[in-house]
């Protein structure tokens, strides 16, 4: 299968054939533990103090026939606070789960393992996946990427597109190339539902297009204030790039010499 080859311009300048790894099967249940895979090893640790509800000098003792005794006072037999304290603490409970100020019964702990295991073939295969995915249109509009003008995809590009350091210059290559419905489509943000709002991050943000080059030469400094599009080196394509969400079918744009890596 050949795809054409554009330039900065939006005009086709020649034809690439697409390596066998865009032939793979599209295997989503691999796509989504690749994913799953990435998010948990991402996950930091927490835990609760070892001694939070526990630095009490409550203590109970039940000997009858004691000066100091709890026995025969219509008291649940807990830990309880008594001596010399304030007078409207006598007798509270504490250190128990079920009391005021007690600890917790089960609190998480740091010693639990949030990462998860996954084979390499398995992961290599999903990347495999991922990366054919972006040639399914199917795949690519179920996601929601606005692609209808687009005659063949992936989309690949003429080197020069790595080069490309400002942001308005990035956004009219995209439009030559019959984008510009779908930077539209990532413009629009709403806002999250839940406490999220508070804690940093307000709105969603929708994912656009995928760039994937082979040498950096400025393009990341010109997508960072596009929202929703990523660029990435062809040696660190990973699921979770390819696939956002478990979702497969991103839409991707190649640089030709990227391309030409995946051989």
């Amino acid at each position: 299968m050949k795809v054409n080859i554009f330039n900065l311009q939006g005009n086709v300048v020649g034809e690439i054939d697409l390596p066998k790894v865009f032939q793979e099967q599209i295997r989503e249940d691999l796509i989504a533990r690749a994913v799953l895979a990435i998010w948990a090893a991402r996950r930091q640790p927490y835990g609760v103090d070892v001694m939070a509800g526990k630095r009490t000098s409550a203590h109970y003792h039940g000997v009858r026939r004691a000066r100091w005794t709890m026995m025969g006072r219509d008291l649940a037999r807990l830990p309880r606070l008594h001596g010399k304290i304030a007078p409207h603490l006598m007798w509270r409970a504490r250190f128990a789960p079920m009391v005021k100020g007690g600890r917790r019964a089960h609190p998480p702990k740091v010693e639990k393992i949030w990462r998860v295991k996954i084979n390499k073939k398995e992961r290599r295969k999903a990347i495999r996946s991922a990366i054919a995915s972006t040639a399914c249109k199917e795949c690519v509009l179920a996601r929601g990427h606005k692609v209808e003008k687009v005659e063949k995809l992936p989309i690949v590009v003429d080197d020069e597109i790595q080069k490309i350091k400002k942001t308005k210059d990035l956004a009219e290559f995209l439009k030559k190339i019959n984008l510009s419905d779908e930077l539209e489509r990532i413009k629009v943000r709403k806002i999250r539902a839940g406490r999220g709002k508070v804690r940093g991050r307000r709105y969603k943000i929708k994912k656009g297009p995928l760039i994937v080059v082979s040498k950096d030469e400025g393009i990341s400094k010109a997508a960072r204030n596009l929202p929703g599009i990523d660029v990435c080196l062809v040696k660190n394509l990973n699921a979770e790039l390819l696939a956002p969400g478990t979702v497969c079918g991103r839409l991707t744009i190649f640089s030709r010499s990227a391309m030409e890596s995946l051989k």
